[in-house]
């Protein structure tokens, strides 16, 4: 459950996760120590191969962060344009020299989780 709903991001045993929202916390606690230099393109091929993963392994999980997913969809809407590039490359358009890429890739991470939730 994301941390939006459940209070502050605690650290959590990988054994504990249950989807990618809990990984996403975990990296949003400490993302110097997933995502190597902050790249916000690492964390894209990072949740690739969770997506590659689930898929290996045969289990049902809805995965947001394709390149043409719900999540790119919501940020096209979001920013009023769409991009061939993909959600991290836009994101880092988005963030110029004003803020770290990977720090606005949370804020709308938060946003679009709220999103989700008052659309379902």
């Amino acid at each position: 459950m994301p941390a939006e709903e459940t209070g502050p991001l605690k650290p959590m045993h990988p054994r504990d996760w249950r989807t990618v929202d809990d990984f996403l916390d975990q990296v949003q606690l400490r993302p110097s120590s997933w995502v190597a230099g902050g790249s916000l393109h690492r964390l894209e091929v990072m949740l690739i191969g969770y997506r590659l993963a689930l898929y290996v392994h045969e289990i049902d999980e809805p995965f947001d962060f394709w390149h043409d997913g719900p999540f790119s969809e919501w940020l096209w809407e979001r920013l009023g344009r769409t991009s061939p590039l993909g959600w991290a490359a836009e994101i880092e358009r988005e963030a110029g020299g004003d803020m770290e890429p990977l720090d606005l890739f949370f804020r709308f991470l938060d946003e679009y989780r709220a999103w989700r939730r008052t659309s379902v």
